[in-house]
């Protein structure tokens, strides 16, 4: 009987256990219900996931997806892409999934250095030269060491997840929305900013049928 419930302990143990790892306890992989903080927000941050590592084979596979987040944020409007994070209502952290499971990356140099001005175009963002690391998005190099190489393990999926900017430590809080597909930050489209789009219009529709 004992070793029944054992075993009975460490099968409901593993279930949550998956449970945790593939996000089923969390908000659904494409959610697109929104918090009043994003509906209301005007100002938005794009940074790459700090602990997202160097892809090998694509090295700056995070910095065209953040390029072509923003150039997708402008172009709709909605929001204001900001340099940086403090003042910003909203933070997008992407991620460019890998194109194996296991893939090479180096992990050490700072993943969130870019120009110091967005200015629309239209043909996309322009940037101003001055360079530095986004203030207040903490980096892989910031946590010491030199620049060396891994295998890191990762989803094939691209990822786009949203967090409060107004609270203190963003990326340790629930994200608000994420959106998670393969080739969800695919290069011009932005298939995650539409959707992220869709469920902003949607949750105004909501707002306005309630108080019309």
């Amino acid at each position: 009987m004992q070793r029944r419930v054992s075993a009975a302990l460490v099968t409901g143990l593993m279930v949550v256990m998956g449970a945790f790892a593939t996000g089923s306890f969390a908000k659904n992989k494409n959610d697109k219900s929104l918090p009043p903080y994003i509906v209301n927000a005007h100002t938005i941050a794009v940074v790459i996931d700090p602990s997202a590592g160097v892809s090998l084979d694509d090295p700056r596979a995070n910095e065209v997806a953040r390029k072509d987040v923003e150039t997708a944020l402008l172009n709709w409007g909605r929001f204001m892409p900001m340099t940086g994070t403090p003042g910003a209502d909203l933070i997008i952290v992407i991620r460019k999934g890998h194109a194996k499971t296991v893939d090479d990356t180096v992990i050490g140099p700072p993943t969130n250095n870019r120009p110091g001005v967005i200015n629309p175009m239209d043909n996309g963002v322009s940037a101003g030269i001055q360079r530095g690391t986004q203030a207040g998005v903490p980096d892989a190099s910031s946590q010491g060491g030199s620049a060396h190489t891994q295998a890191e393990i990762g989803s094939v999926e691209d990822s786009f997840i949203v967090y409060d900017g107004a609270i203190k430590d963003p990326l340790d809080s629930s994200p608000g929305w994420r959106y998670t597909a393969k080739d969800g930050l695919h290069s011009h489209n932005v298939p995650a900013v539409d959707e992220f789009r869709k469920a902003v219009v949607a949750a105004d529709k909501a707002a306005a049928a309630k108080n019309p």
